[in-house]
């Protein structure tokens, strides 16, 4: 993918930090801020869907440690009895 040029103000420190660490890691500092405008770039992507987008019949509540330890047994034996588990 081609890249596009572009300039920015940094903070002294924060650059010095950058340049230890190119030099530690055996990168460029371009690499690392690449790095790091993508992590801002995803930490705030807005997504077209929600992660939750659909829900689920259940009792209104969350389900207790009990509830969850018999669901989950529940359906290992049903997968154990129809022959399927692996």
């Amino acid at each position: 993918m081609p890249m596009k040029r572009t300039n920015v103000y940094a903070d002294p420190e924060d650059l010095a930090i950058i340049k230890e660490a190119s030099k530690r890691r055996g990168i460029s500092e371009a690499e690392i801020i690449r790095q790091g405008i993508h992590l801002a770039a995803m930490a705030n992507r807005v997504w077209d869907e929600p992660l939750f987008s659909r829900t689920f019949e259940g009792p209104g509540r969350t389900p207790s440690k009990a509830e969850v330890r018999d669901t989950v047994a529940d359906a290992v034996r049903r997968e154990t009895d129809s022959g399927t588990a692996q």
